[in-house]
Order: structure tokens, then C-alpha cells, then sequence
């Protein structure tokens, strides 16, 4: 695929933004702000997905998140309303920031609404791209993310969360996940998770 001008600087202005991120995370020996290596990595499994992504498609993955450490959780009350109302502000926080920085580069409100539409997952089950990102997602959290969760989250929970998970994927997506190379303790959480979810 060929990237526009506009796609680039929206790109790097996506990252300039996420690079503010004050939390650090470090990933074979380098520091890295969080958000902005979120970022890539969601970009990262699109493109694995779908080599010929879609330019809305490699944009929304690079800005579902985007600046997500201004709001944090800790400043909503924790519980399921909370943190309901946590997500919900986070959504409209992310499309707002996001396109804002879309037109600004110069891309047409219909490019941005589709962009918001895929962030927002207005069309999962239906429409092929918003699975795509949504397959991404799971995928950044299962290969980064499982090992902390498996950590502080009990066995029987963490079945149930690895199952909601299980169930958003397509099959490719599933393909690719059972290939990570996980702890035998996150191998025996899945497998029970996923028999589980054959049995339904």
C-alpha cells in the first residue's frame, strides 16, 4: 500500500501525541512511553492480519488509545458503574482527540467517521475491519499483557475474562494466539478457558 502525505503525519502526529505518555515501560532493555508502544503493537498485529489494510483500518489501530493516561481509573469510583462510566468517557475522549488531529491534516469528514466508527466497534460481527481490530486487540493483550494478568487476577476469573476474549476472535486470529509462546501456567488457563467455550 502506498501512504498518502496526510496518512504519515497523521501517523506521526498520533505518536507525537502518544510519546507524551509519562508512564514507562521497558521492552528488551529500552524505555518505551506506554501508549506509544501500545500503539505500534496494535499497528503491528493489524498488519500481520491483514497486509493490505486499509488506510482508516492502520489509522484506527494507531489511535485507539490515544492519550489514555489523562484519564485515569483511579479517578472514578471502583466499581462496575465506575468504571462503565470510566470506558464511556474514555471512548469519547479518544474520538474527540483523534479527530481533531484527522482534520487537521486534512482528511474528509467521512474518512474520520469511519475511523471512529472502527475505534468504537459500531459494526463488530459485520463489518470485516472492525474485526480485524478487534482480532489486534486481543491479540496485543495476550502476548503482552497475559502474564501480569495471570498474576494478579484469580484462576477462575481469569478463565472467564480469557473466554470473553476467546469468543471475540475470529479463527485466524485464535490460530495465531495458540503459536505465543506462553508460561505452562497461561497454556493450562487457556486451554481450560477455550474447552470451556467448545463445550457451550
Amino acid at each position: 500500500m502506498k501512504y498518502t502525505p496526510r496518512f504519515s503525519e497523521a501517523i506521526r502526529r498520533f505518536d507525537e501525541e502518544n510519546g507524551r505518555d509519562p508512564n514507562i515501560v521497558q521492552w528488551e532493555g529500552v524505555d518505551h512511553p506506554h501508549e506509544l508502544l501500545y500503539a505500534k503493537r496494535l499497528t503491528d498485529w493489524v498488519l500481520r492480519l491483514c497486509p493490505e489494510a486499509s488506510e482508516p483500518l492502520l489509522l484506527a489501530a494507531r489511535c485507539q488509545h490515544i492519550c489514555r493516561w489523562l484519564i485515569p481509573r483511579n479517578t472514578y469510583e471502583m466499581t462496575r458503574s465506575g468504571y462503565l462510566r470510566w470506558r464511556t468517557d474514555l471512548k469519547r475522549f479518544h474520538a474527540g482527540k483523534s479527530a481533531d488531529i484527522l482534520r487537521e491534516v486534512g482528511y474528509d469528514d467521512a474518512t474520520i467517521a469511519r475511523v471512529g466508527d472502527l475505534n468504537l466497534k459500531k459494526q463488530f460481527g459485520q463489518d470485516p475491519d472492525c474485526q480485524i481490530l478487534e482480532d489486534a486487540l486481543c491479540l496485543v493483550t495476550l502476548q503482552y499483557q497475559l502474564s501480569d494478568l495471570v498474576a494478579k487476577t484469580e484462576p477462575g476469573k481469569m478463565i472467564g475474562i480469557l473466554q470473553k476474549t476467546w469468543k471475540k476472535m475470529s479463527k485466524p486470529a485464535r490460530d495465531y494466539a495458540l503459536a505465543l509462546p506462553f508460561s505452562e501456567t497461561e497454556k493450562r488457563l487457556i486451554e481450560q478457558a477455550i474447552g470451556e467455550v467448545a463445550g457451550d
